[in-house]
C-alpha cells in the first residue's frame, strides 16, 4: 500500500510562494498588482504608437513593438498566478496548467534573449553602415527575424517544458516559488535529470551566452564607430539612438547574472532568508524589468515621446 502511494503520479502542485511571510504577501500583492497595470498600460501604449504613427514604422521601432507585446505575454503567464498565490496560502496548481504556464514563461524568456540580438544587429548596421541601412534592414529582412526569435524561444520552451513534464513526480509535489519555475520543478522528480540539466545548460548557452556575445561585439564596433566621429553633437546624436537598447541589455541580463551567478549560502540556519531573496530577485527579473522597458524607451526616445503626445493630444480632441 504504502509502495503504490509512493509511486503513484501527482495530478497538482502546490506553489508556496510567500506563505510563511504573510505580511510580506499582502505587501507584495498590492505592489506587484500595481507594476503589472503599468507594465499593461506602458507597453500597451508603445504597441498602439508604433503601429499607428507613420513615423515610427520602422526595423527598430518593429522590434521594439514585439518587445512590448513579449513583455506583456511574459508577465501575463506568471503575475495572475503570483497575485493569487498571495491570496491563497499553498496555491494548488493542476500538473496541465503548470506546464502551460511553464511553457509560456521558458518560451517568452529565450524568446526575449534572442530579440534583444536582433535589436543589437539593428543598431550595429543603422550606426556602423547608415548607407546600407535600407538595403540590409528591409521589410523582407526585419519581419523574419522577429519571427524568427518567436519561433526559437517557442521550439526551445517545447523541448525543455516536454523533458520537464515526462518525468516522474511521485514524492513532494511543493514548488518552493511562486511559478512552475523549470528548475524549481526538476527538484521534485524522482529520476534522473541529468537529460535535463544537460539540454538546460545546452540552451542556457544558445540563449543567453550567444545574444550575449553577439550583442557584446556589436556594441564594440558601435562604440568604435561613435568615437570616431568628429563633433560632440554626432557622437551623441548616434549614441541616443542605441542607449535605451543598451540600459535594457544591462537590465536584462544583469538580473539574469544576479539570479544564477550568485554562490549559494551553505549556512542552514539563512537557507530561508536566501530563498527569500531567491523569489524577490525573481520577482525584479519577471515585473520589474518589463515594466521599466516603455519607461525606458519612453524617457530616452524623442519619437516615441512625440508620437505619445500626439496619440493624447488625438484621444483629448476625439472625446
Amino acid at each position: 500500500m504504502d509502495r503504490s502511494n509512493q509511486t503513484s503520479p501527482l495530478v497538482g502542485f502546490i506553489l508556496l510562494g510567500l506563505s510563511a511571510h504573510p505580511k510580506l504577501e499582502k505587501m507584495f500583492f498590492v505592489l506587484i498588482l500595481l507594476m503589472y497595470l503599468v507594465i499593461l498600460l506602458g507597453n500597451g501604449v508603445l504597441i498602439l504608437v508604433t503601429i499607428l504613427d507613420s513615423r515610427l514604422r520602422t526595423p527598430m521601432y518593429f522590434f521594439l513593438g514585439n518587445l512590448s507585446f513579449l513583455d506583456i505575454c511574459y508577465t501575463t503567464s506568471s503575475v495572475p498566478l503570483i497575485l493569487d498565490s498571495f491570496l491563497t496560502p499553498r496555491k494548488t496548481i493542476p500538473f496541465s496548467a503548470c506546464a502551460v504556464q511553464m511553457f509560456l514563461s521558458f518560451a517568452m524568456g529565450a524568446t526575449e534573449c534572442v530579440l534583444l540580438g536582433m535589436m543589437a544587429f539593428d543598431r550595429y548596421v543603422a550606426i556602423c553602415n547608415p548607407l546600407r541601412y535600407p538595403e540590409v534592414m528591409s521589410k523582407a529582412v526585419y519581419v523574419p527575424m522577429a519571427a524568427g526569435s518567436w519561433v526559437a524561444g517557442s521550439t526551445s520552451a517545447m523541448v525543455q517544458t516536454s523533458l520537464a513534464m515526462r518525468l516522474p513526480f511521485c514524492g513532494d509535489n511543493v514548488i518552493n516559488h511562486f511559478t512552475c519555475e523549470i528548475l524549481a520543478v526538476l527538484k521534485l522528480a524522482c529520476a534522473d535529470i541529468s537529460i535535463n540539466i544537460i539540454s538546460m545548460a545546452m540552451t542556457n548557452v544558445i540563449f543567453l551566452g550567444i545574444p550575449v556575445l553577439f550583442i557584446f561585439f556589436s556594441y564594440v564596433f558601435i562604440i568604435a564607430t561613435i568615437l570616431k566621429i568628429p563633433s560632440a553633437e554626432g557622437r551623441k546624436k548616434a549614441f541616443s539612438t542605441c542607449s535605451a537598447h543598451l540600459t535594457v541589455v544591462v537590465i536584462f541580463y544583469g538580473t539574469i547574472l544576479f539570479m544564477y551567478g550568485k554562490p549559494k549560502s551553505k549556512d542552514p540556519l539563512g537557507a530561508d532568508k536566501q530563498d527569500v531573496e531567491d523569489k524577490l530577485t525573481s520577482l525584479f527579473y519577471g515585473v520589474v524589468t518589463p515594466m521599466l522597458n516603455p519607461i525606458i524607451y519612453s524617457l530616452r526616445n524623442k519619437d516615441v515621446k512625440a508620437a505619445v503626445r500626439n496619440l493624447v493630444t488625438q484621444k483629448r480632441f476625439t472625446w
